[in-house]
């Protein structure tokens, strides 16, 4: 016997709870702050998502994979200089959107390191490519120069979750950028 239909769409459900942690972190984000915003019933979001941490861990899935596919699309750029530029510029850029909570989800929640390691181990492979094609001195350490970006990239989030406009975040990145090679000056 089939169950009764769900009276809510699961996707946007989905994309309010991301917001919803992103905005207030998973510590301050309660279940019934979570159905009042999600427009749904605590049944249902158990009976949709389980319980909150399932809902969280489907939250940060769906903008970790958004924000993943992005991150390697800037580093497939030809050169690790432009691939640097693209995301840190793009991050600067994202961080303070008006459409979305300030900052990133990934660089400000807690329960999100291993995230943020994966997104350091992106950074490194594409560091350590450009070491083996001799666009990167030999000696260069990639994992501590992914490291640094991952938290310049932090610091911007931030600053952009402080109230920081995206000139000021914008400002932090340039002055990141200014330090690594091979990254041509903004336009």
């Amino acid at each position: 016997m089939a169950g009764r239909p769900r009276g809510f769409d699961r996707d946007e459900a989905l994309s309010v709870a991301m917001q919803q942690f992103w905005t207030d972190g998973y510590d301050e984000t309660t279940v019934a702050t979570l159905t009042r915003e999600m427009g749904i019933s605590a049944p249902s979001l158990y009976a949709a998502f389980g319980d909150k941490d399932a809902l969280f861990d489907a939250a940060a899935t769906c903008y970790a994979d958004g924000a993943t596919a992005t991150l390697e699309q800037f580093l497939a750029l030809p050169t690790v200089g432009e691939a640097l530029s693209r995301v840190v510029r793009g991050s600067a850029a994202g961080y303070s959107d008006a459409s979305t909570p300030s900052g990133c989800f990934v660089l400000s929640e807690p329960k999100l390191a291993a995230r943020r390691r994966d997104m350091a181990e992106r950074i490194a492979r594409r560091l350590d490519q450009a070491v083996t094609e001799g666009e990167l001195p030999a000696e260069t350490d990639a994992r501590a120069l992914a490291e640094f970006v991952v938290a310049v990239l932090g610091g911007m989030s931030t600053r952009a979750r402080d109230g920081g406009s995206a000139a000021e975040v914008a400002a932090i990145g340039e002055l990141a950028l200014a330090g690594l090679p091979g990254v041509p000056p903004a336009r």
